[in-house]
């Protein structure tokens, strides 16, 4: 059986509700971080077991039944593209976080499938990125799930109504994604981390405070400098990276025919995407 005769999911009530259980576990998870501020990570940026086990659970559990909810709405040609996007978001969010730039590009593979498969697939690759990497490689990844569950469902929204279908609006759409992220992200920066997240962007953060600003203000203007800059240049990327596909492959998309996601395709009659 094709994608295109691939039926309706017939358990849609169940797999909402896994969603909508896992989100309400992420945004709980978040907001006992910020009220509690427990101690995640040591000053050598380990995970600290007692402070870290309720987060941890948090994450892991609301990014699971996220991707149970999803995982059956998604067609056998998104299922096979998630593991390689969170491979690129890690691998790539690493190497940047090394070099000491302002910068993340931590989500181009979480963008990409979010414009190809639509926004659950992009939570649920942006929510197991950031889980996968901090159990792995990088504690400090771990908290920041909700953002990127958020910058995934953004971009799959930006492909429905239309944002990729021009040349000009993807980098506009990159902007308002990170002022979006940088509201979100910047009360973990300041009250779980102390604004010392890695990479080049603990500098500004400083630079902010030298000037009399709050952590929290400080953490928050950094990422009001560092995050759209970074989904401009992210969500240019990866239409580049569509335009450079070729046509059939994008095609095989569900969610690219159903809402004529990119320029120059017509649109054909599919069943409903996630």
């Amino acid at each position: 059986m094709t994608d295109i005769d691939k039926p309706a999911d017939p358990h849609r009530t169940r797999n909402n509700i896994f969603i909508i259980a896992g989100t309400v576990v992420v945004i709980a998870t978040y907001l006992y971080l910020i009220l509690a501020q427990p101690a995640v990570v040591d000053e050598n940026f380990n995970l600290n077991g007692t402070g870290a086990i309720i987060p941890l659970a948090g994450y892991v559990i609301g990014a699971l039944l996220i991707a149970v909810g999803a995982i059956n709405r998604l067609p056998t040609t998104t299922l096979v593209l998630v593991p390689v996007a969170i491979l690129i978001n890690i691998v790539v969010g690493q190497i940047t976080a090394s070099l000491g730039l302002p910068l993340y590009l931590d989500s181009i593979g979480t963008i990409l499938v979010g414009v190809v498969a639509g926004p659950a697939a992009g939570a649920v690759t942006g929510g197991l990125s950031n889980v996968i990497w901090g159990l792995t490689l990088s504690p400090l990844a771990l908290p920041f799930a909700i953002v990127a569950i958020v910058i995934g469902a953004l971009a799959g929204w930006a492909a429905r109504i239309g944002v990729f279908r021009t040349y000009w609006a993807p980098p506009i759409a990159g902007i308002v994604t990170g002022i979006i992220a940088a509201l979100a992200s910047s009360p973990i920066s300041a009250f779980i981390f102390g604004g010392a997240t890695g990479g080049g962007t603990g500098a500004i953060v400083q630079a902010f405070q030298a000037f009399g600003n709050s952590l929290l203000a400080s953490t928050t203007l950094q990422g009001l400098l560092s995050d759209p800059l970074d989904k401009l240049i992210t969500f240019t990327i990866v239409m580049l990276i569509l335009l450079a596909l070729p046509s059939r492959f994008k095609q095989r998309f569900p969610f690219v025919r159903q809402y004529n996601v990119l320029p120059g395709m017509k649109k054909k009659a599919s069943t409903p995407a996630a």
